[in-house]
């Protein structure tokens, strides 16, 4: 039980002056604790250099330090305006090209298709501008300070005694002396100056989840202590676990580390998996767009003599295979899955893309604590000297723990001892009657409580717990017992639990005060063992991921045998030896380490720059990597991985650094959205094949057309027309449920894929235009109606979007969607495009765009090809999924 100060301790008078040579030149910018390696500077040689003292700065010296320094605040990052994130989104390089083609549309007078190009990269940027405005906002109102107010001893001035009183976090400056208590936030980088009972949650910095204990003491030279681990310095960001402490501050705001950390520029971030995946795709269509234009003028050119006239015909062919409504159904799948997830999960998408991302992560990387547990242990069990369970040995730790609460004064149990009182009755604990105690602390390592046991009259029993070797150093045993009860608590402490030894001495009452001269000649009772408490929904969650294909790695500054053994309590298997620590990784080059990843679940010990590092070594290796943390320590990962994951409850500067934050730090959460990012990637995807296809398909067969036929195959107008009834119906996809089976595996759009598919069904879609030339051919020369321009361009046509309607469903519905008894949005859609394929030739405004009415004996041959066409798909689909399903296996 670690010992904190009265609150009346924090009002005594100062600490006696130090006499201090003002060399530093006052109100300076500050100290910065020492790297590793590197001297550390005395405490008499720190508040020189600051110009402070123990008594603390006077009012005069604080307020010029401020007016010059500035507040303790950190940098604010700055929002993006709706206007900046309307051009950002101009920057996609889709968009891009659509916007290209708009301007060439409006280059060649064909002012219909310009508007329309246009007017979709208008909406397409606004939907996504207000989209991650809206998640700004959102993520802006999470932000809380990392602390409000502080207690400072001031003085009014040189001759006045120092006063304490507390002031905004924002006004404090370097050189003043603070005082820190139990549950207070350290507010800015300090050099301890008096402790009691110290000790420090940093997990927000290092991930290390115990407290680690501090005190004023330099480290000693050459011991090669981290930056974090020099007992005689505190960082913001850190917080008080027990005990209280004078500190005098040492850098505020950007100066602190935490302020560094949040204000360190990463460079140019490396594309995510939606960036990869929209530059490939984009470039396989800009190479078409760029190719097709050329190849119309010059085969109309060189076959049929046409010049520059067929422009707008060789634009046309090149915007009907653009999927002009692409960044429109992104933005919408995206937007609305990041919606969805706002409202029913908390869970906050701040980057549109970032939802595609999660959606194709294969790899989740997580520290251990508040993930995998939770920040609090409880007991695991308790040992008898020979190793066997021993009931007794809890009973007495939970003595101790009690009457050493009561008895000196703690405001509360810390973690170790309140997870001992939930374990036992507290009517067993009633019957002792506690005499005093001498609380915890860093340098003993253990803390005793005298009781007066039931039935022993005239003794007093002495209950000591606390450190293994501290408990046992005080025990009368022998050497031989010493060393096998010494190698009984190693093996505990190896296999991830953490160890409390207990024991008891039996005295003369008395009523002279007891005090550590007294802790000697105990009889060794026994071991607690405790260990983290598992998230109530981390082992279903991992249940969930491992069926969505995602890979969990640990990385966290926790001890090796700690996390392994909560990896192993839920479920994660961990090979005994395939558990690694930092210092293992700094061995390693680049190749080693993409190969050590790719077999380790468990990284112990783990700077920043090791996580950082693991999580570019997963990527190189084709992975796509999520990353999960919550403090300082993690920032660097979370801008390597390919999307960060933070929650609300973490630092500023990580929750600002996450492309998705969480609610709670909850894996149920993140599966949620891995289910709405493989929804909406699964939506584009299909938009994607079924678009592609169809269009390429158009376009061999208006290629094919355009060399066979003495006229222009289809009207500019018309091409217009039908992509823009094409485009209405394919934003059903925003708004369609992919089968179950698709969310069982990353939805990851690989361009060569793509390419592979959009082929093959291209190909077939143009087959089943040619056999259409054909049936028109037949219909106007073989019946005798004469060659009309206008019934062959109805009949493909119609055509056209018949085949386009069976693509969206054929190629679309799983399983269960061909089973499905009513159509779903694409159903609907489908059907749409088919009534107006069918019915606006002969409609009042077929003449309008160059359409007529077509024979009956037309409509009886379409519908064998259509037939034979879907006949086809059916069988290609079919032998495809089986290929995809035997090289998922």
């Amino acid at each position: 039980m670690a010992e904190t100060t009265a609150a009346s301790d924090r009002d005594a008078d100062p600490p006696a002056p130090v006499a201090v040579s003002a060399v530093g030149a006052a109100g300076s910018e500050g100290l910065g604790a020492p790297g590793p390696g590197s001297s550390a500077p005395t405490l008499l040689e720190v508040l020189r250099r600051l110009d402070s003292g123990p008594r603390g700065l006077t009012e005069a010296e604080a307020e010029a330090r401020l007016a010059r320094s500035g507040g303790n605040t950190v940098p604010a990052r700055g929002e993006a305006s709706w206007l900046r994130l309307f051009v950002r989104s101009l920057r996609d390089p889709f968009t891009a090209v659509l916007l290209c083609l708009g301007l060439v549309s409006a280059a060649v007078f064909a002012w219909g298709t310009a508007s329309v190009i246009l007017s979709l990269v208008w909406v397409s940027c606004g939907l996504r501008a207000t989209g991650e405005h809206r998640a700004d906002r959102s993520t802006a109102a999470l932000r809380r300070l990392v602390a409000t107010t502080v207690t400072v001893l001031r003085r009014a001035d040189e001759d006045a005694v120092s006063a304490s009183r507390e002031i905004p976090v924002d006004e404090l400056v370097v050189g003043d002396v603070i005082r820190l208590g139990p549950g207070d936030l350290v507010p800015a980088d300090v050099r301890l100056l008096r402790t009691s009972g110290l000790t420090v949650h940093q997990s927000a910095l290092t991930g290390e989840s115990a407290p680690v204990a501090k005190h004023t003491d330099d480290a000693p030279p050459g011991t090669g202590s981290g930056l974090f681990d020099q007992p005689q310095w505190c960082f913001q960001g850190s917080g008080i676990a027990s005990g209280s402490a004078t500190a005098v501050v040492t850098a505020t705001g950007a100066q602190t580390r935490f302020g560094a950390a949040h204000g360190r520029t990463a460079g140019r971030p490396e594309p995510s998996a939606f960036d990869r995946s929209v530059h490939g795709v984009s470039w396989i269509l800009i190479r078409f767009m760029l190719l097709t234009p050329p190849l119309v003028l010059m085969a109309n050119a060189a076959l049929r003599g046409r010049g520059l006239e067929t422009l707008p015909f060789a634009v046309a062919v090149a915007v009907g295979l653009t999927p002009e409504m692409l960044p429109v159904l992104v933005t919408t799948c995206l937007s609305r899955g990041a919606a969805l997830l706002a409202r029913t999960h908390g869970v906050i998408v701040r980057r549109l893309p970032a939802l595609y991302d999660i959606g194709a992560a294969d790899v989740l990387c997580l520290d251990k604590t508040g993930t995998l547990t939770q920040d609090q242990p409880v007991v695991g069990r308790s040992l008898g000297p020979d190793g066997r369970d021993d009931p007794e040995v809890l009973r007495w730790a939970a003595v101790n723990a009690w009457w050493t609460l009561q008895l000196a004064d703690l405001p509360e149990p810390d973690a170790l001892d309140e997870a001992i009182l939930d374990a036992v009755d507290e009517h067993d604990l009633l019957a002792y009657e506690g005499i005093a105690a001498v609380p915890f602390d860093p340098a003993r390592r253990l803390a005793t409580a005298v009781v007066r046991t039931p039935g022993r009259l005239g003794m007093h029993t002495l209950v000591a717990k606390g450190d293994a070797e501290a408990v046992l150093s005080r025990c009368t045993l022998s050497d031989e017992e010493r060393a096998r009860l010494r190698d009984l608590a190693a093996r505990q402490a190896d296999d991830g639990l953490r160890i409390l030894a207990v024991a008891t001495a039996e005295r003369p009452a008395r009523t002279r005060e007891y005090t550590q001269a007294d802790e000697r000649g105990f009889t060794f009772r026994g071991l607690i063992t405790l260990r983290d408490a598992l998230a109530p929904t981390a082992a279903e969650a991992l249940k969930v991921l491992t069926g969505q294909g995602v890979t969990v790695k640990v990385l966290t500054g926790d001890h090796p045998g700690t996390a392994a053994r909560a990896c192993r309590d839920l479920g994660i298997p961990v090979p005994e030896d395939v558990v690694v620590t930092a210092d293992a990784i700094d061995t390693l080059t680049d190749a080693e380490l993409a190969v050590l990843v790719a077999r380790t679940t468990v990284f112990a010990r783990c700077t920043p720059d090791h996580k950082a590092r693991i999580t570019q070594a997963l990527r190189r290796a084709g992975h796509t990597v999520g990353f999960l943390g919550d403090g300082v320590n993690d920032l660097p990962a979370l801008r390597a991985a390919d999307v960060g994951i933070a929650p609300q409850g973490a630092a500023d500067v990580a929750r600002e650094g996450a492309d998705v934050v969480l609610a709670e730090k909850d894996l149920t959460a993140i599966t949620h959205a891995i289910d709405a990012g493989r929804h909406a990637g699964g939506n584009i995807a299909t938009y994607l094949r079924v678009t592609l296809s169809s269009n390429l398909g158009n376009v061999i067969a208006m290629l094919s057309a355009g060399l066979l036929l003495p006229f222009l195959p289809m009207l500019p107008a018309q091409v217009l027309t039908q992509n823009l009834c094409f485009d209405a119906a394919q934003l059903s996809f925003a708004h369609d449920r992919p089968h179950p089976l698709g969310l069982r595996r990353p939805t990851v759009l690989r361009p060569r894929d793509l390419l592979r598919f959009i082929t093959g069904f291209g190909v077939l879609n143009a087959v089943a235009d040619l056999a259409t030339f054909a049936v028109l051919a037949f219909t106007l020369h073989g019946l005798g109606t004469g060659g009309d321009e206008a019934v062959f361009h109805s009949g493909w046509f119609t055509e056209n979007l018949l085949t386009q309607a069976l693509v969206m469903v054929l190629l679309r519905a799983g399983r269960r969607g061909a089973r499905s008894r009513r159509p779903g949005p694409v159903g609907w859609a489908a059907i749409a495009l088919s009534v107006i394929g069918l019915a606006l030739p002969s409609s009042p405004l077929g003449p309008v765009v160059g359409l007529a009415a077509l024979p009956a004996v037309y409509y009886l041959l379409l519908s064998v090809v259509l037939a034979l066409y879907a006949a086809a798909l059916l069988m290609v689909r079919t032998r495809r999924r089986r290929v995809s399903c035997r090289v998922a296996q």
